[in-house]
């Protein structure tokens, strides 16, 4: 049945395109191929158990029990047969053969190449203190993770420690505090979404946590992690001494790119693996995309960045299919975010790194407001809390490039940003 955990016992010797990695990225591409008219032999090989499916609902409504397994599938299970998509689940690729165009899988077995497409994404950055391995400390990265969590909810209410003030810790504390636990979340910088945010972001989400009833503790860091005698965790003893009892820990600290094959075969990358504007790595026939995809991007002056986004992921596998089939564009979409907390739906477009200024349109006390990012005076990226229209309009104004807008005009939340398209 659609939603049960299955495994494919059966792997051909060979395919036409091999996919490693069922997430948006591989999917995508699967998809892209067949509706760009590829005929041959397709496999996607994946680590995880179960049919392609959404990770961002993962910290969000499926940890929340407001969606089932069937809602946050990519497609339903039938899809890939109908196709001739072939899925090996459970399985690994550990390592590359570039010059055999051939793979080996975490069973021993080998499957040839034509084309490989590794959308391998990350793993989870582990805790490095002790205690880290104990019963109850969680990480979501995939449904086996959001299950072990939901399975360790039932019972009740939980006090819970969240390691991590990016999104995911962020998200996973809104569900936690949503279902009656006491949260406590814990992070090393001097604020929130400090990789990914502004200042005015950053403090009004550490408001808004701490107005839910979230603990937030900054520029806090862990020691260890303690446990009882039968392996679960019974509390977090924090960088200052003192220990916060719990029952559960969440650790949200950022992926490690899951790249040592393609690295151990000769592939270029230092964070992640480096690809070109197809998204090519420099080993023949292999391609790379999504969160391990280190790649120029237009929307950050050229710098080679990587980007952990679903649409960075989809997009890169349209890239991937077309220049599979001789249509090779330039990768260059705009990078655009979202992030689902309490009643705030949060719609990041472009990127604010280096930026130099900002301009806030609207009160972040109404819970509906925008901040954008300028650079040299061009508006680089926009933060959209509750403000759709700002994200749509927002979205397009970077795609345009515009080089300047007047600042009045854009703090003026009177003033539609379409009109200054």
């Amino acid at each position: 049945m659609a939603g049960e955990e299955t495994t494919s016992n059966h792997v051909p010797d060979s395919a036409d395109v091999v996919i490693v990695g069922t997430g948006h990225g591989g999917a995508q591409v699967a998809i892209a191929l067949r509706q760009q008219g590829h005929e041959g032999s397709i496999l996607m090989i994946g680590r995880d158990t179960s049919p392609p499916y959404e990770r961002p609902p993962l910290s969000k409504e499926y940890l929340a029990g407001e969606k089932g397994f069937e809602r946050i599938m990519i497609r339903p299970e039938k899809f890939w047969a109908d196709k001739g998509i072939e899925l090996a689940l459970g399985r690994g690729v550990t390592a590359i053969d570039p010059m055999r165009h051939q793979v080996t899988l975490s069973d021993g077995s080998t499957v040839g190449y034509r084309k490989l497409i590794w959308s391998g994404g990350g793993d989870p950055r582990r805790l490095p203190c002790p205690g880290a391995g104990l019963k109850g400390v969680f990480y979501v990265r995939d449904k086996r993770d959001a299950d072990a969590m939901m399975e360790t909810l039932a019972s009740g209410p939980k006090r819970a420690v969240v390691i991590g003030g990016g999104y995911i810790g962020l998200e996973a504390a809104a569900v936690l505090r949503k279902l009656g636990c006491e949260v406590t979340l814990v992070e090393m910088q001097k604020r929130l979404l400090a990789r990914v945010a502004g200042e005015e972001l950053s403090r009004f989400y550490a408001e808004e946590h701490r107005r839910q009833g979230v603990d937030v503790r900054l520029e806090t860091g862990v020691n260890e992690i303690l446990g009882e005698e039968a392996g679960h965790v019974t509390g977090v003893q924090l960088s200052s001494g003192e220990v916060v009892e719990c029952d559960m820990v969440v650790v949200g600290i950022g992926i490690v790119p899951a790249v040592a094959p393609l690295i151990a075969a000769g592939a270029a990358g230092s964070n992640g693996v480096d690809v070109d504007f197809c998204c090519r790595t420099t080993l023949d026939d292999i391609y790379a995309i999504g969160d391990c995809a280190a790649h120029a991007n237009p929307y950050a002056d050229s710098a080679v960045i990587r980007l952990e986004s679903v649409q960075n992921a989809h997009d890169m596998g349209t890239t991937v299919a077309k220049a599979i089939m001789g249509d090779k564009q330039p990768y260059g979409a705009l990078p655009w975010f979202w992030s689902n907390q309490y009643d705030l739906k949060l719609q990041t477009a472009g990127l604010s790194l280096g930026h130099d200024e900002t301009v806030l349109r609207g009160d972040p006390d109404s819970r509906k407001f925008t901040v954008v990012y300028l650079k040299e005076g061009k508006p680089i990226a926009f933060d959209c809390v509750n403000t759709m229209k700002d994200y749509v309009a927002g979205r397009k104004l970077l795609e345009k490039g515009i080089e300047r807008v007047d600042r009045d005009l854009l703090a003026d939340p009177e003033m539609p940003l379409k009109e200054l398209i």
